[in-house]
C-alpha cells in the first residue's frame, strides 16, 4: 500500500553526520527524515514505512543561521547514577551549558513523499494493509499527526496534505545532479551498536529514487 505525501515550510535543516561542529544540510530532504515525517502522521507495530522517492518542488535555496544550542545531553546512565548517589542534578542548566553554532540550512522548502509500508509480525489478527491505508489516508486529509511533523529539526515544522497530482520539476533542477553519499537510514538490527547506512544520491529531474535496503546501492 502507498500514499503520495506533500509537505512544505519555511526551514529545513537535514544534518550531514560528518560534519562535527557546525550543522550543514544536505541538498535535500533524506530518506530518514521522510521516513521520521511520515511516521509522525501514522505509526503502528504492525507495520513498517518504505521511502521510495523524494520529489523535489522548488529550487534548492540556501541560508546561514547561528543559534543558541546546549553542548551537554540528558541520558539515562547519569539519572541511574544520581539515583544510586541520592544526589546530583537530573536537569540541564541552559544558562551554564549553552553554546552557539553556525548552521547551514535550507529554505522555502517543498517536497512530495512517495512511500508505501508492508505489514510486520507485530500486526495483530485484526490488522490489515486495507484498514491502514483508511487510517493514513483519513488522518492525512484531516491533519492529524501523533507529534507535529518537522524538517529534519524539530524547531522547523512541516506542513502537508495529500498530493494530488506531481507539481512539474524546477527548471534548475531538470537532468542529473549527483549529490554525493547521502545517510539512507540508521540500521537497528543492533540496539547496542546501531549502525548509519549510506547511498550514493542522485537527482534526475528533481526526483531522489530511493533503494531498497537489500539493493548493493546501500553501504553499511
Amino acid at each position: 500500500m502507498s500514499i503520495r505525501l506533500r509537505v512544505w515550510g519555511d526551514y529545513a535543516l537535514f544534518s550531514r553526520p560528518e560534519m562535527k561542529v557546525e550543522r550543514v544540510s544536505y541538498d535535500v530532504m533524506t530518506p530518514s527524515a521522510a521516513r521520521g515525517l511520515v511516521e509522525a502522521i501514522f505509526w503502528h507495530p504492525g507495520m513498517q514505512w518504505y521511502i521510495e522517492r523524494i520529489r523535489v518542488c522548488k529550487p534548492i535555496r540556501y541560508m546561514n543561521l547561528r543559534r543558541n544550542e546546549v553542548k551537554a545531553t540528558l541520558n539515562a546512565n547519569t539519572a541511574r547514577t544520581v539515583m544510586n548517589r541520592g544526589k546530583g542534578q537530573l536537569y540541564l542548566s541552559a544558562r551554564d551549558e549553552i553554546q552557539q553554532r553556525a548552521s547551514l540550512l535550507l529554505r522555502d522548502v517543498e517536497y512530495v513523499i512517495e512511500a508505501h509500508f508492508e505489514m510486520t509480525d507485530k500486526a495483530a489478527p485484526s490488522d490489515n494493509p486495507g484498514k491502514f491505508q483508511d487510517i493514513i489516508k483519513r488522518r492525512i486529509s484531516r491533519g492529524q499527526f501523533y507529534h507535529q511533523p518537522y524538517l529534519g529539526c524539530r524547531e522547523f515544522p512541516a506542513q502537508f496534505r495529500p498530493s494530488e497530482e506531481i507539481p512539474p520539476c524546477p527548471p534548475e533542477l531538470l537532468g542529473e545532479k549527483d549529490l554525493g553519499f547521502m545517510l539512507w537510514d540508521l540500521d537497528y538490527t543492533d540496539p547496542q551498536n546501531i549502525q548509519p547506512l549510506f547511498f550514493r544520491a542522485k537527482l534526475n529531474d528533481g526526483v531522489l529514487s530511493v533503494p531498497a535496503r537489500d539493493s548493493r546501492e546501500v553501504y553499511g
